[in-house]
C-alpha cells in the first residue's frame, strides 16, 4: 500500500529527503555491524504485567528472532499489504512485531493496551485488519478474549502461544518479499482535527524522515542507550525511540506501565543517555532535589519532553542545577515535528512555550529543520495567511514526515490548497523577533488529557442513552498535571434526578470503553449551549465550567 503520489516521490527522492532504507534494513545493517550490542532491553516489571520472562536481546538476536515471527505470521496468510491491528505493552515482542511486519511488508495499526472492545471494533470496522496479534492477558486484563468477543470474523491471535510453536517449523521456506521504503509501515490512530479517532498510514521513508529530525534534535549520538516510557503506539514513542533506534544502532530500554520508581531506577540501573519524560515527572524532579540526589545519573545526557507546556521554573532547575538539558518535543501522529533545544531557544521561557517558524522567511534556523520543514498560520475559516505577531491562527504544515491524508476520509478540510497539513492547533506569532510560535490552543474539540488526545463526541454518543437525561454532553477542564480531564455535563429530564458520576462512568464501562476516556467530574445544566444549527458549542460549555471553579 501507498499513499504518496509519484510527483511527491519523485521530488523527495531526487531532492535526498527519501531514500530506500526501510525499518527492516535498519535492522539488517545493525545486525551486520553491531550483532552483540544490546538492542532491545524489557522493562523490570515485565513477568508481573504478562508472565513472561524478561529479555536482553542483541541485534542479532532480535532480526533473527523477527525473522522466526514474520515466518510464522506468513505461514498463516499474511501478506505485503495486509494490515494487522496489534494490543501489545512495552515489551520486547512488540519490537519484535514491528520487524517481524516490516519484514512481511505488511501494516501494523498499534492501539493502546487500555483499549477495550469498544474501540477495537471501531478501529476494526475502519481498517478492516487481516488479523489482530495481541497476549492472552495484561495486568489481569483479558486482552485475547476481549479481541476475540470485538471482531467475529477477523484471525486473532496470542502472539506468543499461537505463534511462537510455528515460528522455528516454516523459518526455512520463508523468503522475505521485496519491499520498497514508500510503502505504508504503520497505521496510527488520532483523534485528528475533526472528532473520531482516524487512521493515519505513513511509509517507511515518512518515519525515516521523522526519526532524522527528532535525533537531530534531540542530540542523539550513535549507538546511545534510550528509555522509551510512552507506548509503541504513536508519535513519541516511533518518532522518538523506534526510527532514531534503528537509524543510530541505539539500545532501546522498554518501560510499561508509567512508574516513576522503575522509571528512576532504569535511569540509573541501565546507564541511560537520553529519555522523552512525562512532564509531571519533571516537575517532581526538580520539586524534589533530595529526590534526584539519590540516584546516579552521570550517564544521562539530556532529557526531551512535551505533550503540554513545559514550566519555565523545571527547565531552570534540570538544566541549571542538575546540568541535563532540556529539549521541548511538539509532534503527532500526522507529522508534525516542531522542537524546541537549547541552541534555537536558549531561554527557559521561550523553550517552555515557544517552537521555531520552520521554513519562514527571514526566520532561519541552525541545522536542516528549516530547510525541510514549512510552517503556516492561517485564519481558521476563511484560510487568509497571518503574518503579524498576536493573532491566533491555524498552524499549517509541510514536510518530508507529513502524511499524505488519513484512511479512507475526504483529505480536503485537513490540507490547504497548496497541500499544507491544517493541524487543528492554534499558534500565534510571538517574539522579539518574531520568529516564535506559542500555542494557545486547539481550532477543534479535542480533549488533551496528559497527551492523549480525545474525541469528545464519541463519548457523547455513548452517553445520550442513558436513562432520565435530556442532554449530556462531555468537555475538558483544567487540570495542573494532566493539563486536561473529562467532565460529563447533563440536564436531567424535568422531574428526574441527576445521576451520579459513578453511575455515568458504570455506564460507559458497559460499552466497553477505555478507562482513561471516563469522566472525571460531573456538573448539572439546566440547559447546554448550542448553535443555530442545534449544535453543542463545546467552547463556551467549557467556560461553563471553568466558571464554577475546581471541583469538590
Amino acid at each position: 500500500m501507498q499513499t504518496s503520489s509519484q510527483e511527491r516521490i519523485r521530488t523527495l527522492t531526487e531532492s535526498g529527503l527519501w531514500g530506500s532504507d526501510t525499518l527492516h534494513s535498519l535492522l539488517a545493517a545493525n545486525a551486520t555491524r553491531h550483532p552483540d550490542r544490546e538492542a532491545v532491553i524489557d522493562p523490570p516489571n515485565k513477568h508481573e504485567l504478562t508472565g513472561l520472562p524478561e529479555r536482553r536481546m542483541t541485534f542479532a538476536e532480535v532480526d533473527a528472532a523477527s525473522s522466526a515471527l514474520a515466518s510464522a505470521l506468513a505461514a498463516v496468510g499474511i501478506e505485503r499489504g495486509d494490515s494487522v491491528l496489534v494490543q501489545l505493552p512495552n515489551i520486547s515482542e512488540l519490537i519484535l512485531t514491528y520487524y517481524a511486519l516490516s519484514k512481511l511488508g505488511a501494516i501494523i495499526s498499534p492501539i493502546a493496551i487500555q483499549y477495550g472492545s469498544h474501540e477495537i471494533a471501531g478501529f476494526a470496522g475502519a481498517l478492516k485488519p487481516k488479523a489482530m496479534l495481541t497476549l492472552a492477558e495484561c495486568r489481569g486484563l483479558p486482552l485475547l478474549r476481549q479481541a476475540q468477543d470485538a471482531l467475529p470474523g477477523v484471525r486473532v491471535w496470542d502472539v506468543i502461544h499461537d505463534l511462537n510453536a510455528g515460528a522455528t517449523t516454516h523459518s526455512e521456506t520463508w523468503k522475505q518479499p521485496q519491499s520498497d521504503a514508500n510503502d505504508i509501515v504503520t497505521l496510527c490512530w488520532t483523534s485528528g482535527t475533526t472528532g473520531t479517532p482516524k487512521g493515519v498510514p505513513r511509509s517507511h521513508n515518512m518515519w525515516v524522515t521523522q526519526g532524522r529530525l527528532t535525533m537531530n534534535a534531540g542530540g542523539y549520538q550513535p549507538g546511545e542507550r534510550l528509555l522509551a516510557p510512552f507506548p509503541f503506539i504513536n508519535m513519541a514513542a516511533l518518532g522518538g525511540f523506534l526510527f532514531p533506534a534503528a537509524l543510530l544502532g541505539c539500545t532501546l530500554v522498554l518501560h510499561h506501565p508509567l512508574d516513576p520508581a522503575i522509571y528512576l531506577q532504569q535511569l540509573q540501573q541501565e546507564r541511560i543517555h537520553f529519555s522523552i519524560a512525562p512532564p509531571a515527572l519533571l516537575n517532581r524532579l526538580a520539586q524534589q532535589p533530595e529526590l534526584w540526589r539519590q540516584f546516579d545519573f552521570s550517564a544521562l545526557r539530556a532529557f526531551g519532553s512535551g505533550s503540554v507546556p513545559l514550566s519555565p521554573a523545571m527547565i531552570e532547575v534540570i538544566e541549571g542545577q542538575y546540568g541535563k538539558p532540556v529539549i521541548n518535543f511538539y509532534g503527532s501522529n500526522e507529522g508534525i515535528g516542531l522542537f524546541a533545544t537549547p541552541e534555537n531557544a536558549p531561554s527557559a521561557e521561550h523553550r517552555a512555550r515557544l517552537f521555531p517558524r520552520l521554513g519562514v522567511k527571514d526566520t532561519a534556523f541552525e541545522g536542516d529543520d528549516g530547510k525541510t520543514l514549512m510552517t503556516r498560520v492561517i485564519d481558521p475559516e476563511t484560510g487568509t495567511e497571518i503574518t503579524q505577531p498576536g493573532i491566533p491562527g491555524e498552524l499549517c504544515i509541510a514536510g518530508p514526515g507529513v502524511f499524505d491524508g488519513y484512511l479512507d476520509s475526504v483529505t480536503d478540510e485537513v490540507f490547504t490548497a497548496d497541500g499544507m497539513f491544517r493541524t487543528g492547533d492554534l499558534v500565534e506569532i510571538c517574539g522579539d523577533p518574531p520568529i516564535y510560535y506559542r500555542i494557545v490552543g486547539r481550532s477543534k474539540d479535542i480533549i488533551n488529557r496528559g497527551g492523549t488526545k480525545i474525541s469528545p463526541s464519541e463519548i457523547d454518543t455513548l452517553l445520550e442513552g442513558f436513562p432520565g437525561l435530556a442532554e449530556v454532553a462531555v468537555c475538558a477542564y483544567p487540570d495542573p498535571i494532566l493539563e486536561e480531564r473529562i467532565c460529563a455535563c447533563v440536564v436531567p429530564v424535568e422531574g428526574q434526578e441527576p445521576p451520579t458520576l459513578e453511575a455515568l462512568c458504570g455506564w460507559l464501562s458497559e460499552r466497553g470503553i477505555a478507562r482513561f476516556k471516563l469522566p472525571e467530574r460531573l456538573e448539572v445544566f439546566e440547559a447546554l449551549p448550542r448553535n443555530p444549527l442545534g449544535k453543542i458549542v463545546r467552547s463556551q460549555l467549557q467556560q461553563a465550567v471553568s466558571e464554577r471553579g475546581a471541583p469538590s
